[in-house]
């Protein structure tokens, strides 16, 4: 999974502009209002609203608004009713891309990712075309400062299934039922991390290079901006250099 573990690092420091425009924040809303209407508005009975408020705490999310989300997930106040769409494509050089949505507006959404597919020369698929390529897992991301003896201890102890050392940093690989179980063993030993998501590893890579690396990151770049889109997921093998590139462009 070369380059991967750049591109989270990427993403990183994405969400953290995102952060600043204001945009996380209503993307981390929607995601609470699902989970609170799909599960009940406890966190301690419903582990996707504990998931999704622990991301917004990590985020900086005060917890009025978090609060607020759960009320009109749970129907105590009004708001818009949202919807999970999954979309399945392909991106350029055939790399499989899926993409996780939380919609008002079914048929926008759907014309407005299919436009941004054929504007990069990628294109949409049918349902389950895609879906196979990818195992839902738990990722947790720590800077390489810290100590690796702990931390291969309390991630091992929490549940980890893998922990590797990749460009300056661990990543740290479960079951997506033990991420907070993960996530309180760091904190406990006093070990931040840069990033603690429920995330679809992709099963094998497609290497692209060259003016088809850079379509398919503006792609990328473009269904992450979009205000309806929750996740991205790709299974693409691209040179560091270009994501650096790209990353610096974004």
């Amino acid at each position: 999974m070369a380059g991967h573990s750049k591109w989270h690092n990427i993403r990183v420091r994405k969400m953290r502009q995102d952060l600043v425009r204001g945009r996380l924040f209503a993307k981390l809303t929607r995601e609470i209002v699902v989970a609170a209407r799909l599960g009940g508005p406890d966190p301690e009975t419903n582990p996707r609203l504990r998931a999704a408020i622990d991301r917004a705490k990590d985020n900086g999310m005060p917890m009025e608004n978090i609060e607020r989300a759960i009320k009109k997930g749970a129907g105590e106040l009004e708001g818009e009713q949202y919807e999970e769409v999954i979309y399945e494509g392909y991106g350029p050089g055939g790399v499989a891309i899926l993409v996780e949505a939380l919609t008002d507006n079914r048929n926008r959404t759907t014309s407005e990712l299919r436009r941004l597919f054929q504007k990069h020369g990628g294109s949409l698929s049918e349902a389950g075309s895609v879906a196979w390529v990818f195992d839902k897992k738990a990722l947790v991301v720590v800077d390489a400062s810290a100590d690796e003896d702990t931390l291969l201890a309390c991630a091992l102890e929490a549940g980890a299934d893998d922990v590797q050392r990749k460009d300056g940093t661990y990543e740290i690989v479960a079951e997506p039922r033990q991420l907070q179980a993960i996530k309180t063993a760091l904190e406990q030993n006093g070990i931040p991390y840069q990033l603690a998501t429920i995330t679809n590893m992709p099963k094998t890579t497609v290497r692209v290079e060259g003016e088809e690396a850079r379509k398919l990151l503006a792609l990328l770049r473009d269904l992450e901006d979009h205000d309806d889109v929750q996740n991205v997921s790709a299974n693409f093998d691209i040179p560091d250099e270009l994501l650096e590139e790209m990353g610096e462009a974004a």
